[in-house]
């Protein structure tokens, strides 16, 4: 390779003899070819480095770890290492598209945003079903609800790599660290699209959705939830949680009508997943009152924001 790579590819990896392969050549193989891969072993105890060390393709960028810093700091170390306009992430068990970079570098040259995602396929490991993601594609609706979750896959990302370089993944932050590092691009007015294209195959694992799993994300979501309200100047009052009839007629409207002014153009479905988060769910008799409240709602802050 001669010059500089018009992106580089970050791929963290641990103990991942079993799939880094098929993610490296998903890569090599791209329709686009002026990258860099970076890879960073971390520290693996299994053949991991030895099937790193057996490509000899140029712009395969080796950082061999003899002890394990954990992902957040690979990543970290990656970014610094990154010698592309645009950084595209990629972990070591998922498996790009071919036209993946093509795709996504296509939008990014042309202005239309500075962060790029896309939907992707989702292959569950304990059953190997595959599964079509449930996404949003654009600016409005990622960026608004990022106050209830995350709508970005972290390995379908392809950005400006000064972006990256400006944040970075936050080493305090060990089960959302991708989430917060949305949230402060996306308050500090970055744009956002996901493509409707599947650009990647992303890996789901039992232990993903573990009860101590999931506990330990929701506690460090709602940290993440609640410094997005802070970075965009919206009471914390107004953090998304069940409550009342007349509570969420007060605070799940008022963050709305806050995110609505923030983000021009959220849609309607936008508006009901939010104001859902304000909600109990129950089965039955109050499914339909309930969503009936969902839309009476989405539709006010619509009219009353001009979506």
């Amino acid at each position: 390779m001669t010059g500089m790579p018009l992106v580089s590819v970050l791929m963290p990896a641990y103990n991942s003899e079993l799939y880094i392969a098929q993610a490296i050549d998903s890569i090599l193989d791209q329709t686009h070819s002026n990258l860099e891969l970076l890879i960073f072993d971390d520290g693996s105890s299994d053949d991991t480095r030895k099937v790193i060390e057996s490509y000899s393709d140029l712009r395969v960028i080796k950082v061999l770890s003899d002890q394990n810093y954990g992902v957040v700091r690979a990543r970290n170390e990656l970014i610094d290492r990154a010698n592309g306009k645009y950084i595209a992430l990629m972990d070591a068990d998922d498996v790009a598209e071919p036209t993946r970079l093509q795709k996504q570098l296509q939008v990014l040259e042309s202005g239309e945003c500075d962060i790029c995602g896309s939907a992707q396929w989702v292959l569950d490991e304990a059953t190997n079903k595959l599964k079509k993601s449930k996404d949003r594609f654009t600016d409005p609706d990622l960026r608004a609800l990022l106050s209830v979750y995350c709508g970005l896959c972290n390995s379908t990302i392809t950005g400006k790599a000064e972006i990256f370089k400006r944040f970075k993944y936050d080493t305090s932050i060990l089960t959302s660290e991708d989430y917060f590092l949305w949230v402060q691009m996306a308050a500090a007015g970055y744009r956002f699209i996901n493509l409707k294209d599947r650009l990647l195959t992303y890996r789901r694992y039992p232990a993903q959705t573990s009860a101590v799993h999931l506990e330990k994300f929701k506690l460090t979501t709602a940290e993440v939830q609640k410094k997005y309200l802070e970075l965009l100047g919206i009471s914390e009052n107004f953090l998304p949680r069940q409550q009342s009839w007349r509570e969420r007629l007060s605070n799940g409207l008022g963050l709305l009508k806050a995110l609505n002014q923030k983000f021009s153009g959220v849609s309607f479905k936008a508006n009901c997943e939010i104001y859902a988060r304000f909600q109990y769910r129950r089965n039955g008799l109050w499914t339909p009152l309930t969503r009936l409240e969902r839309y009476a709602v989405a539709t006010w802050v619509g009219l009353f924001s001009g979506a």
